[in-house]
């Protein structure tokens, strides 16, 4: 079997109380007295009777995402050909909106991560979160993690915030990223108190589900527009669980109005494509996709796509045979680069 490394894998603490060994005398307090509960991430955004939710094998297991690393070895990491996994827990990205709590359940969950978790397998490596409530705590809790190998990316949730990420006020945390090498993963999902969509909030899951695409988009040209990368030019994205079928439209649009305005932006010096496949990457889940095989492989040569997708599972989440149907449509070098090579070079630091 192909070697390859998976970009996208979840894990979830079963409770808050997984995390008190984590957290000092004051914060157990705090979720004791009030009554706090994790906010479940993955049940919110992936209710637990949706077919998305989860493969009927992790349904079997009985935890999903899973909470510890015994299940993970059967599900994932005992996989024939497997090089590494890059662990994400989004349990945080929704939980509160006490900055002071955040930061420290954050900590937590990174401590439990690095404890539990990579201290266990040597085939793991692992996304840190960071508060995204208070940047200079964010970049704090970078440099305290950031010097740990086996932590290879920064996860963002993609909704929740007033700003995109190319706004100024994020710069100190993307800087931060790029000196200790770390890729930026933004990742499907976030905060429900924030409007998903230009145009307010959702009134249906199928809506909620198809915005992640809409808004990565955004933090896409965000990113580009407001000139993050000639200030950070080492800054790496990962664009994760948010579709990529988009990209064409995208580019084909983003390139023309560079060419039209771009007095407004004098510091975007090159064509916002140029931008776009030197420092962004996407996973491969979830690949929404056309039912024709001639048109996948059209969409595959048009997003260039073995430059550009990385292969992810999403465990436990079932997306359906859209990535099976990709890698069908590439050719053998091209299957290698999605499956191994391009992660390889782009978590090349780690």
């Amino acid at each position: 079997m192909t070697q390859h490394i998976d970009t996208d894998v979840h894990c979830a603490p079963a409770s808050i109380q997984t995390l008190f060994p984590y957290l000092d005398g004051y914060w157990r307090s705090y979720v004791e007295d009030a009554q706090l509960r994790l906010s479940p991430s993955a049940g919110n955004a992936y209710p637990p009777g949706a077919p998305t939710s989860a493969t009927p094998a992790a349904r079997e297991a009985g935890a999903f995402p899973p909470d510890n690393v015994e299940l993970l070895r059967e599900q994932v990491l005992d996989r024939e050909g497997l090089d590494w996994a890059l662990l994400n827990c989004t349990t945080s990205f929704d939980i509160s909106r006490n900055p002071y709590y955040e930061i420290a359940l954050t900590r937590a969950i990174n401590d439990w991560i690095r404890t539990e978790w990579l201290d266990a397998d040597e085939r793991l490596r692992a996304s840190m979160v960071v508060p995204t409530l208070d940047v200079g705590a964010a970049v704090a809790e970078i440099d305290r993690l950031g010097p740990d190998k086996r932590f290879a990316q920064v996860l963002l949730p993609v909704r929740g915030q007033d700003a995109r990420y190319g706004n100024v006020r994020f710069r100190p945390l993307l800087a931060a990223a790029a000196r200790h090498g770390l890729v930026v993963g933004l990742h499907a999902w976030g905060r429900i108190s924030s409007s998903p969509t230009a145009t307010g909030f959702t009134h249906t899951y199928l809506e909620d589900y198809v915005s992640n695409g809409q808004i990565v988009q955004a933090h896409v040209v965000s990113l580009i527009a407001e000139g993050v990368f000639s200030e950070i030019p080492d800054l790496r994205i990962c664009l994760s669980e948010c579709g990529f079928s988009w990209l064409p439209a995208l580019l084909w649009r983003f390139d023309k109005e560079w060419r039209s305005v771009w007095r407004e932006v004098p510091w975007v010096k090159e064509a916002p494509e140029k931008y776009l496949y030197r420092h962004f990457r996407s996973t491969t889940e979830p690949a929404q996709l056309p039912e024709s095989a001639e048109e996948v492989s059209q969409l595959v040569e048009m997003m260039r796509a073995p430059e550009f997708l990385m292969h992810a599972s999403d465990y436990p989440h079932d997306h359906g045979d859209g990535a099976a149907r990709l890698l069908a449509a590439l050719p053998g070098e091209a299957r290698h680069s999605v499956l191994h090579g391009t992660a390889a070079s782009f978590y090349r630091s780690r």
